[in-house]
């Protein structure tokens, strides 16, 4: 049994998307709210952070560690948790610090956290070497993997698929949701295996190549099966994912993003953001109207949150 910390507002609700459904012409929408998973704002990764801060306590850590791009979500709720919880917290963010700190830097620093900027491309070193240092300084650190996509932290969405399960009298037949660095799509497709789910996985890339991602979230979701006991395999080539709609690159907000978070404001009053979940919800759209689904068929979006970048400041001139 794995070790857990109670962080997450458990079970998550779902909700219908009646009116979003009838403006798009499609089939049954559904939606899966991770972005009210209650800690700062929410999102994804508190469900993986239960498993991964109880990994921390059980080693006697006083320090998390961990990276992300200078609007991360998962550092946002890692620094979150970690002031609940009584550790000191570093982010090492890639990018160039901005002038004025707004949306999700801003919670990092009200949140306490220590913030290391560094470049992109040497993201991982400076990690290793804030690590290393906090290490040799006796500072109990203990190191949380970009998108908190370990084992450990992906069976939480093994366990979310469970939570599913017992929510609806029958499963949906396709789950969408945005998948980039595996985590939560290898949790997903380890928990329909293994809980005996028969919803069809689909991630919609945020930023990774199809092949590189189905790749990932194959490796990881036999590792997390691996975790709860269980052995099975995944075949990369039956992981499925969507590379379709990484537009621009990661984090450049472009017109199907900005319209899936408009047309989800103002048919549902749901917020996206414009890196994940408005990528996504904009996937989502284009396969609706491509006809890719059956109008009989029913769809449930994982909100995996992001709400707090709809305040940064590259963004909000774009969506007003």
């Amino acid at each position: 049994m794995l070790s857990k910390i109670h962080i997450a507002h458990l079970p998550t609700p779902i909700d219908e998307l009646p009116t979003l459904s009838a403006e798009l012409g499609g089939p049954r929408l559904l939606i899966k709210r991770d972005d009210q998973t209650g800690l700062a704002f929410g999102g994804n990764k508190t469900r993986k952070l239960e498993y991964l801060l109880a990994q921390a306590r059980d080693a006697d850590a006083r320090l998390l560690i961990t990276a992300g791009a200078g609007q991360s979500n998962h550092c946002r709720q890692t620094a979150a948790a970690a002031a609940r919880f009584g550790f000191d917290c570093t982010l090492v963010l890639a990018g160039q610090e901005p002038e004025t700190a707004t949306a999700n830097l801003l919670l990092d620093r009200l949140v306490g956290a220590e913030i290391v900027w560094t470049e992109p491309e040497k993201r991982d070193q400076a990690l290793q070497a804030v690590f290393e240092q906090a290490d040799e300084a006796g500072r109990q650190p203990f190191l949380i993997p970009y998108g908190g996509s370990s084992k450990v932290g992906a069976a939480a969405y093994a366990i979310a698929i469970q939570e599913l399960s017992q929510q609806l009298p029958e499963a949906p037949d396709w789950i969408v949701f945005a998948s980039s660095s595996g985590g939560t799509q290898a949790g997903l497709v380890a928990g329909k295996r293994l809980f005996g789910v028969g919803s069809k996985i689909l991630g919609v890339s945020v930023d990774e190549p199809g092949k590189v991602l189905q790749a990932r979230v194959a490796g990881l979701a036999r590792e997390v099966a691996g975790v709860l006991g269980k052995k099975a395999a995944f075949p990369a080539e039956e992981i499925l994912v969507n590379d379709n709609y990484t537009g621009e690159g990661y984090g450049v907000m472009g017109e199907p993003e900005r319209e899936a978070i408009h047309i989800f404001a103002r048919k549902e009053g749901i917020l996206l953001d414009p890196v994940y979940t408005g990528r996504a919800a904009a996937g989502l759209i284009d396969l609706i109207r491509q006809g890719f689904f059956s109008p009989e068929e029913t769809i449930l979006f994982w909100h995996t949150g992001g709400t707090p970048a709809l305040f940064a400041g590259k963004y909000i001139d774009k969506l007003t």
